[in-house]
């Protein structure tokens, strides 16, 4: 291990932090994670101690160093949960808690802004759907509070890369998660940061950009000091990047919590419906992102509603033993709304076609198929944006189980491929991007020791989910026209 070079990744997740140690291969050669706690003061608060993190990233840069060889250490790249709010002082300390993205209590606040600044003229210079869950709806909401005041508001990777480096900076993709960074002049837009009541934000620079490790951090590692630390991008990234998707064709599927499907286009593409958010790539090139809200969250709800102890692995492992056919319509609006093709508030989540017969496994089933159907309809958006029919490259434990995957073939007609022995693509992608950028690694080994399965559509199942999406869109188009208020019916 003496001789290798090594570039380590460091993921700040919504639960816990990743590292991962790769060798100019693409090969991880070691891996490490810490947990931290949330708070929930407050009904929909989600808050975190920054000092958690840090602390959880020395535990878990720590025993990357009991397993490699530190001087082997060539650089560093961070990738981050989005949004989550960091409120800092004049010395760069945070003020109060990080508020995270899955925290609900902006809403007013976005809307407040989006009314001001326009969420049409928003979305076309930005990119982003602006709501109560981007950095500065977050912000605007403490000062509307009279909560103590912040000199500089930051981003979680934005925070880290400083606590590393003694610098803050953003990249391109994290801003876009503050709600005001302009795509076509590459700056920040005056009028948001304005109706956010906002100081100061950090400068942004290109993602592969680093500066050196400080002295003090070095030290604490037993490390080299100097070595570049890179600025990187947010999670759903450099999770493509880790799966390879840096170019047309593929699609990045992460599924976690909530999904999250990204394809890849080579200018700035908005949709005039604004179904997808369009994101900067770490490298050339946006991608077009549309989130399934908490997919995974809705597998564990049902998993504890049915009594299945193992979480929505087991549950999915349930529902394979019921048949497609058998299975009742489940829409998985369980955020409530939805923000993947819809976009629609009015959604919330709905069971149709039980009887007394259902089983656990066919209700388990149901909601599996919903959620696949939701992502055929994503992916058909994004086939049209991008004009391209590409693969999909799964990642996430919600890709683990076989059943998932096989639904997801057929219903879409896609190749999908998952990688069941790497599940921490951000913190590969980060690791890959950061020897890409300080050490001119190629982007090939992103993908050099990708060993996934492969899962081919059954063409004998095409018609059988063309008529479930059937069946699945009109009860949604119902539900919609039964939630829309006078004036609002489609």
């Amino acid at each position: 291990m003496s001789g290798s070079t090594l570039a380590i990744g460091i993921d700040l997740g919504t639960s816990s932090l990743k590292a991962v140690a790769v060798d100019a291969t693409g090969r991880c050669v070691a891996r490490a994670r810490a947990e931290y706690p949330t708070a929930q003061p407050e009904p929909g608060a989600a808050e975190q101690d920054p000092a958690d993190w840090l602390t959880s990233c020395d535990t878990a840069v720590g025993r990357l160093a009991e397993l490699t060889e530190p001087r082997s250490w060539r650089a560093i790249g961070l990738s981050a949960m989005l949004p989550t709010l960091v409120n800092l002082s004049g010395d760069g300390t945070p003020v109060g808690a990080a508020v995270t993205w899955k925290d609900g209590r902006a809403e007013v606040d976005g809307d407040l802004i989006a009314e001001r600044v326009g969420a049409d003229v928003l979305y076309q210079r930005t990119g982003q759907r602006f709501d109560g869950r981007y950095l500065l709806a977050m912000h605007a909401r403490r000062v509307r509070l009279g909560l103590p005041a912040a000199t500089m508001v930051a981003g979680a990777k934005d925070y880290l890369f400083q606590a590393l480096t003694g610098e803050l900076l953003t990249d391109p993709s994290t801003a876009a998660g503050y709600g005001a960074y302009d795509l076509h002049t590459e700056t920040w837009d005056g009028a948001v940061l304005s109706a956010a009541g906002v100081a100061a934000v950090p400068d942004v620079t290109p993602s592969s950009e680093h500066r050196p490790l400080t002295a003090a951090v070095a030290r604490r590692w037993g490390v080299e000091a100097g070595i570049p630390v890179v600025v990187g991008a947010a999670d759903s990234v450099l999770g493509a990047y880790g799966l390879g998707v840096h170019g047309p064709g593929s699609v990045a599927y992460i599924a976690g919590t909530s999904n999250v499907i990204l394809g890849w286009s080579p200018t700035v593409v908005t949709d005039a419906a604004g179904r997808y958010l369009v994101t900067p790539m770490a490298g050339p090139g946006y991608g077009l992102e549309m989130d399934l809200l908490a997919t995974g969250s809705a597998m564990q709800w049902l998993a504890d509603l049915l009594g299945v102890d193992a979480g929505p692995a087991a549950l999915a492992e349930l529902a394979a033993s019921a048949t497609l056919e058998s299975a009742p319509l489940v829409l998985p609006y369980l955020s409530p709304g939805e923000q993947g093709a819809l976009w629609d508030p009015r959604l919330v989540g709905a069971v149709e076609g039980l009887t007394l017969g259902t089983t656990r496994a066919e209700l388990a089933r149901g909601l599996l198929a919903g959620i696949v159907l939701e992502s055929r309809r994503c992916l058909d958006v994004l086939a049209q944006a991008c004009g391209v029919r590409g693969d999909i490259r799964l990642s996430g434990s919600g890709g683990a189980a076989t059943t998932f995957r096989q639904d997801l073939a057929d219903a879409t007609g896609r190749t999908v491929t998952f990688d069941r022995h790497e599940h921490d693509h951000s913190a590969l992608g980060a690791a890959l991007f950061a020897g890409r950028s300080a050490l001119g690694w190629p982007h090939t080994a992103a993908v050099a020791h990708h060993r996934p399965d492969i899962v081919e559509p059954d063409p004998a199942m095409a018609a059988v989910w063309a008529a479930r999406f059937d069946r699945h869109d009109a009860a949604c188009q119902s539900q919609r026209t039964r939630g829309a208020s006078p004036g609002q019916e489609r």
